[in-house]
């Protein structure tokens, strides 16, 4: 009987992982999508790996048998990334989770890709310092870093991208290679690290990260603010922010969302209408200055007042209605599923991006939501359609494109922050043009000539 060359591959790999390497039907149903509505594809095989040099003899192998890699993290993913299209092994890291070394005098650490921002701030909250970046998910750093991820913190400490400092990464063909270092500048060569940074495992394995942390701030605030209109909310978004007050974050949930989170988080003291939740960083004095400035704005836009929250109890519970929108926003309708638009435009074309999303939502006749990370310009609206209802979804997808094409047309890019996976692909030529995928398809070859690694993400062939 003949070997496939999976086949080949599997029995390699059990030589060295034993029961780690799993071909259960369950285990391989729960790597075979992330949180996104693509077609599920089951992997021929789990691995889940501990060790750099597990992962680099697992890509040796796959890379000389020509079977296609899938990393997987905490399945969080909303554009497909996770999803093995050509079957293969999906190479689970969620178990490499080590916090390697800190240096607290320089505010660095060194972890494995399976921890979580959750986790790692559960570490070092005794040390005074923080990771800052808040996807708003349980999602693995690993993949935070693949994806280039953002969040709620990133108006003020920046996305994924600006708190690496290194990575150490496996390529297609087994090959460890590190980026980076410790230093907080650097002239020397390519920036690989950068390179690797929202490449989406298509171009190397991530299995170490070293981030740059920040110390705790001596006084946190957090306060709501409601308005009539969406349109005034978003004008304070874009008056605060020319302003150069250092908000730590401003989030918007238009009318619709706010409604569903009161609903589904139990929210008290609300009304459904567009809302800005905002958080502030800094000294007592500072925190206060920055707050009556923000008030004084969002009062000459129509606000109808600040609600404060002050205890640390009372800012996580506001939070955290605000990081299960999504879950809020589903649970609108039983029986429906959401696909999520990320637009990012420039700052001062926020108000006319997110009017115009709206009104073109309402027109299709679907229900959708919006809620964004608006102090960058970044936004999401959830277009809710019936579960296994093959028409609700496209018509989603139609919204979901015609969303997009309106913020192209206003400078702005299709993924602020969940990156292309395989639900955006058909964006990233619009947004770049041939020649710059040319170039991106160049250093996928050159790096994956076989082209194992995560295939069908990102590019369309």
């Amino acid at each position: 009987m003949t070997t496939t060359p999976a086949e080949a591959v599997i029995a390699a790999v059990r030589a060295f992982l034993g029961d780690r390497l799993s071909v259960n039907r369950t285990v391989r149903e729960q790597h075979s999508r992330g949180e996104d509505t693509t077609t599920p594809t089951l992997p021929d095989a789990v691995a889940f790996v501990e060790t750099t040099e597990e992962v680099s003899r697992i890509l040796a192998l796959c890379h000389q048998h020509g079977v296609a890699v899938t990393p997987f993290g905490a399945g969080t993913s909303l554009e497909g990334h996770v999803n093995p299209v050509r079957a293969g092994i999906s190479l689970d890291l969620s178990r490499m989770k080590a916090v390697l070394e800190l240096n607290e005098e320089d505010m660095d650490v060194l972890i494995e890709p399976g921890v979580t921002r959750q986790e790692l701030n559960a570490f070092l909250r005794d040390k005074g310092l923080f990771f800052p970046v808040d996807p708003g998910s349980h999602a693995s750093i690993g993949g935070m870093c693949a994806t280039r991820a953002s969040g709620t913190n990133a108006v003020r400490y920046g996305t994924i991208r600006e708190n690496v400092l290194g990575l150490e990464v496996v390529l297609a063909d087994g090959r460890v290679i590190e980026t980076g270092g410790r230093t907080r500048k650097a002239s020397n060569g390519y920036d690989l690290t950068r390179l690797f940074i929202g490449s989406e495992g298509t171009l190397g394995v991530i299995t170490k990260i070293r981030l740059r942390l920040h110390g705790i701030p001596e006084a946190i605030s957090a306060a709501v603010c409601q308005f009539p209109t969406l349109a005034a909310a978003v004008e304070t978004v874009i008056t605060v922010m020319q302003s150069g007050i250092p908000v730590a974050r401003i989030e918007l949930l238009d009318e619709d969302q706010m409604e569903a989170c009161i609903r589904y988080s139990k929210l008290e003291g609300f009304a459904p209408l567009t809302t800005l939740f905002l958080e502030f960083h800094g000294s007592e004095a500072s925190v206060r200055e920055q707050a009556e400035s923000v008030e004084a704005i969002a009062g000459d836009l129509g606000a109808q007042g600040f609600t404060w929250a002050t205890d640390a109890e009372a800012r996580n519970r506001l939070w955290q209605a605000r990081h299960d929108a999504y879950w809020a926003a589903v649970a609108l309708k039983p029986g429906h599923r959401g696909i999520t638009t990320d637009v990012c435009v420039p700052i001062s074309r926020l108000a006319e991006a997110v009017v115009q999303a709206k009104e073109t939502a309402l027109a299709s006749g679907l229900t959708s939501c919006i809620v964004g990370h608006v102090g960058d310009g970044n936004f999401h609206c959830l277009i809710l359609f019936p579960e296994g209802d093959q028409e609700g979804l496209e018509r989603a997808w139609a919204l979901d494109r015609a969303i997009v094409a309106q913020g192209l047309a206003l400078g702005g890019t299709c993924s602020g922050e969940h990156g292309i996976g395989m639900g955006k692909r058909e964006f990233l030529e619009q947004e770049h043009g041939s020649e710059a995928l040319a170039v991106m398809r160049g250093l996928k070859h050159s790096l994956d000539p076989r082209g194992i690694l995560n295939p069908g993400k990102m590019f369309r062939n």
